[in-house]
């Protein structure tokens, strides 16, 4: 493969990331009704006509945010869980990168809890889907650590501790500016850890 080549799909490859970036930027401060394809456009310097060129339009942009986080979480999750022996290892770790990913994605959070209901049906179920299998991994190391509690009651633990963890976006400016990262990372890890462990 050619130089030309590889450096027209890392472009092409950048942009599509920028405008992911840019667009949930603007869904998280507006809303999904309250932005344009013009705005998300002149957020990364090209035309709103020209986005058609990289997504089929406004509602499959939400998607692609959507769904690659949800597959970019999951993913993440199963590494996880695969490089790291015992199961209060593993949960530690996977507390750690759920953190990570809330203080970082704050924006792409706000947008899921906010307009999960402007998706299409298809990538509706696609991320209902990849978020249960995520879940799953969660159940998968508390039934290890709560052997005679049912998935059920695990299940209930999984979801308060990501509650707990995204509701990151709606506090963590506030936060910042009172604590290092390190420390809004510490209290999250050792909040969740309790409430899971309790």
């Amino acid at each position: 493969m050619t130089n030309g080549v590889t450096d027209r799909n890392r472009a092409k490859a950048d942009r599509h990331a920028a405008i992911l970036q840019q667009a949930a930027a603007l869904f998280a401060e507006r809303g999904f009704s309250g932005v344009s394809l013009e705005d998300i456009g002149g957020a990364v310097g090209i035309s709103g006509p020209a986005l058609y060129r990289h997504f089929a339009g406004k509602q499959a942009l939400l998607g692609a945010i959507l769904v690659e986080v949800s597959e970019r979480l999951l993913a993440g999750g199963r590494t996880v869980v695969s490089t790291h022996d015992g199961a209060d290892a593993q949960l530690d770790a996977l507390i750690a990168f759920h953190v990570a990913f809330a203080l970082r994605d704050a924006d792409v959070i706000r947008v899921q809890d906010r307009d999960m209901a402007s998706l299409s049906d298809e990538d509706r179920h696609t991320v209902r889907r990849l978020q249960r299998e995520y879940v799953e991994v969660w159940i998968g190391i508390l039934s290890a650590l709560h052997p005679h509690r049912d998935d059920d009651e695990l299940r209930v633990r999984a979801h308060a501790c990501f509650g707990l963890i995204n509701s990151t976006p709606h506090t963590v400016r506030v936060a910042r500016s009172r604590s290092a990262d390190s420390d809004v990372r510490g209290i999250l890890h050792s909040m969740a850890r309790a409430a899971l462990t309790a």
